[in-house]
């Protein structure tokens, strides 16, 4: 390859993100896309499943009774902020800037986890008094909504903190930046179900 090659190669590759430079790891996006485009077909159905058993509430305990808005608005703030704290976290990968993705990456963690205790301790109030998946279709397509969700949330915050590990080890080359872009990506997703979910489930529940 000549020099004037090299220099065009060199001169491409500063203007491609990292995570895409190199061929095979632009797949493995590409791919992920696909996957999470199923995932939207796996949510889909169970909102559609949702829409169609909230009001079947068998004389037990009803959306208006049970949901807590002070709790669900703290889930909303903490998850969007861990969002964007996750951008952050791929911006400093952008500028190569190892220790604040590492310091970015460890806060979306922290607020990935105090999201699903508020959670977990909202299920743990609605079992208690009685809530529970088979007191009715709407506990059941509600719990099963959002508990898919909660898992979601759960496989990213381990998915992150594997990739914490490996940035750490390794520091920031094309195979890590590809792994912190997808796990971001995925995050990012989980953002926008779960404005769904608080406009769909919560909001419509507590006027209606």
């Amino acid at each position: 390859m000549s020099a004037l090659q090299h220099a065009i190669t060199a001169y491409a590759d500063a203007d491609t993100p990292l995570e895409y430079q190199n061929p095979h790891e632009s797949v493995k996006i590409t791919g992920f896309w696909i996957f999470m485009a199923t995932d939207m077909l796996l949510f889909g159905c169970l909102f559609a499943t949702y829409l169609v058993l909230r009001t079947h509430t068998d004389g037990g305990p009803t959306a208006h009774h049970l949901f807590d808005i002070p709790g669900f608005t703290a889930e909303t703030f903490i998850l969007l902020t861990s969002s964007f704290t996750g951008g952050l976290s791929t911006l400093a990968m952008r500028l190569g800037k190892r220790k604040q993705v590492m310091a970015w990456l460890t806060l979306t963690i922290l607020l990935g986890l105090a999201f699903i205790g508020l959670e977990v301790q909202e299920f743990a109030a609605d079992v208690a008094i009685g809530a529970t998946m088979q007191r009715s279709a709407f506990l059941s397509a509600f719990f099963t909504l959002v508990g898919t969700h909660g898992s979601h949330v759960s496989i990213g915050i381990v998915w992150m903190v594997l990739t914490f590990i490996q940035i750490a080890r390794r520091g920031l080359n094309q195979k890590t930046a590809r792994k912190l872009f997808i796990v971001n990506l995925y995050w990012h997703f989980l953002d926008v179900v779960w404005v769904f979910i608080f406009t769909i489930v919560y909001l419509s529940g507590v006027v209606m």
